[in-house]
């Protein structure tokens, strides 16, 4: 493994990191895109544009640069096979309270398809998985309890049930899947 700072909001940063990937592990055949650029508060009473525009340059033109770079490194060594799996919300549609995030996080979802159609012919799939309330630090016992009726699955989920999705979506079992957005909330959000 390596480690790559960048900045997500610079459209110079996409190249440098498929660059220093290739120049480590070689031809980069799997993307996932899994940037989360938030802000709080995130609401129409306290929209700023300066909020407004650092949520979509990291969270979707952030992505979409990755894939363009992705797609010109795959095409220029006539690749055959690759994945794109973008990371959304299963509150993306409606995202009270983080409106920002929400709507740049509904903008991959609609990238998802059109570019899923764009580069199928060149052997990518491109798919979205959008996750529900997962525990990775910031669910409060309190948040927890609010949650919890609305799971029907009855638990918070853990980052080990959003990877084996992406682990799926990543193999050759998913190669007839492409511009799928895949709710992986244990039913939240239905």
């Amino acid at each position: 493994a390596i480690a790559v700072e960048g900045d997500l909001a610079d459209p110079a940063t996409a190249a440098n990191l498929f660059a220093r990937s290739e120049e480590a592990f070689g031809p980069v055949e799997i993307l996932v895109n899994n940037a989360a650029h938030a802000e709080t508060p995130d609401t129409i009473f306290s929209m700023i544009a300066e909020s407004f525009d650092r949520h979509f340059a990291v969270n979707t033109r952030g992505s979409v640069l990755l894939i363009a770079e992705f797609v010109r490194r795959h095409k220029k060594r006539a690749a055959k096979w690759g994945r794109v799996i973008n990371l959304s919300t299963d509150a993306a549609q409606a995202f009270a309270g983080q409106i920002a995030y929400g709507a740049s996080k509904a903008a991959i979802e609609a990238f998802t398809r059109s570019i899923a159609f764009e580069v199928g012919a060149l052997g990518i799939t491109v798919n979205t998985v959008a996750p529900g309330p997962v525990q990775t630090g910031y669910i409060t016992p309190e948040l927890e309890k609010q949650v919890l009726p609305w799971i029907p699955l009855g638990r918070i989920g853990q980052p080990e049930d959003i990877a084996d999705v992406i682990v799926f979506l990543a193999s050759e079992q998913a190669r007839w899947l492409t511009g799928q957005v895949i709710k992986v909330s244990g039913g939240h959000a239905l």
